[in-house]
């Protein structure tokens, strides 16, 4: 009993964007991102998991996600500063670009959760439950990623 390729195929073109950017958040680079997406999307096709909703599958595809991107970094002792590829698939206005660049600077701690917070949509509990951090935690790193956020924007003149 497993799921079948067309629903495979919906979920995957439905959430792809979704785990390539929490993926390449965690390990700033494409070759990476590429291998530990393929990983994610074959751990859905072997889960024996029920999932009760849409926003249920999302969620342990990004718990999935930042599981794996964890134990390969845990692997690694440097991790690559490439520059940010021009395929990543957000917004492509030039602001976003940017703003994108400058988040992914940010320590780990604070980039996954602002991440989450704002490109996701998810609520504090939500990044609390897929993190496994105490909300009280993620409170704190996304005040402390926003404050460091707009200091680095002062500096770029963005604000």
């Amino acid at each position: 009993m497993g799921m079948t390729e067309e629903l495979f195929l919906q979920v995957y073109e439905r959430y792809k964007n979704t785990v390539y950017s929490v993926i390449f958040n965690y390990v700033k680079n494409t070759e990476d991102t590429a291998d530990l997406m393929q990983d994610v999307f074959i751990s859905l096709l072997n889960a024996d998991v029920l999932f009760m909703s849409d926003e249920h599958m999302k969620a342990w595809l990004i718990r999935v996600a930042a599981n794996k991107c964890k134990n390969f970094l845990r692997g690694r002792k440097h991790i690559s500063d490439t520059p940010l590829p021009e395929d990543i698939p957000y917004e492509t206005s030039e602001n976003n670009n940017d703003l994108l660049k400058i988040v992914l600077t940010l320590p780990e701690k604070y980039r996954i959760p602002l991440h989450l917070f704002y490109y996701e949509d998810y609520s504090i509990k939500q990044i609390s439950m897929v993190l496994d951090e105490p909300e009280s935690t993620i409170k704190i790193r996304l005040k402390r990623g926003r404050e460091k956020l707009a200091k680095m924007l002062r500096k770029e003149d963005w604000i």
